[in-house]
């Protein structure tokens, strides 16, 4: 019998890894082999389109204003297509900070330009004078697994969200979405955005864990009960980052 195993696409791991959130990759492959399970990475480069046999998780993070640009173009042009039939036909999504903002319909620039994004997210982002910088602690009833999520925001985008996508959390300390409206993050159907980095997943062990379990459910058709993990650590990393958050008030 062959191990279980999520394809990802990681899109453009080089151009968008400016917060170092290539350690959620770490954390989902590690999550997955713990289990006996593994994890099939393909990598989503400039000019290419989706990966023949498809993704069950596609990934996106955050990079320098000028790479963002630039992605946003190649992006739209050779692979908005499949990441709307692969997003619409029940596969993961996680897109950061850049990524997050890419995967709305559009995000203007502080030079007033407008960049055209994904839309599978309900969102428009404006830049704004000042960065939303610090630690960030917010709930999450993201089912069926709700509860606490922490991280590090540092973005000058202000996020709002349209009727077809709800907050991923409600900020508890922080500024989140735009800093008004104590959003954060957004979600529409499987797919989750956010600005939420550090990065994410190490420090949120059981959005990690829902992830994979959505991803698995979309490779096999059914749903996968994934065994408990001993997350003594990653609850420790959790709990500093609240404790740091708290110290701002």
């Amino acid at each position: 019998m062959s191990t279980p195993t999520v394809r990802l696409w990681h899109l453009y791991p080089r151009e968008m890894n400016i917060y170092a959130d290539r350690g959620n990759i770490a954390v989902l492959r590690g999550r997955l082999r713990r289990r006996g399970l593994d994890l099939e990475l393909r990598e989503g480069r400039p000019g290419e389109p989706a990966p023949g046999g498809g993704a069950d998780l596609v990934y996106l993070g955050g990079g320098q204003d000028r790479d963002q640009l630039n992605v946003a173009a190649d992006l739209i042009a050779t692979k908005a297509t499949d990441l709307h039939a692969l997003l619409g036909g029940g596969a993961v999504g996680l897109f950061v900070c850049g990524g997050y903002q890419l995967a709305g319909h559009r995000y203007r620039t502080a030079a007033g330009a407008t960049v055209e994004g994904l839309g599978v997210l309900d969102i428009e982002t404006t830049a704004g004078a000042d960065r939303l910088i610090g630690d960030i602690v917010l709930t999450s009833d993201l089912r069926p697994a709700p509860g606490r999520l922490v991280g590090y925001e540092n973005h000058a985008g202000r996020t709002t969200l349209g009727g077809g996508a709800k907050a991923l959390g409600r900020v508890v300390e922080g500024h989140g979405n735009n800093g008004r409206d104590r959003t954060e993050g957004a979600v529409a159907n499987r797919t989750v955005g956010t600005y939420l980095h550090g990065p994410l997943l190490p420090k949120n062990p059981w959005l990690a864990d829902l992830l994979l379990g959505w991803a698995l459910e979309h490779r096999y058709g059914r749903s996968f009960d994934l065994e408990p993990l001993e997350d003594r650590l990653e609850q420790a990393a959790h709990s500093a980052a609240v404790a740091r958050a708290n110290r701002r008030r």
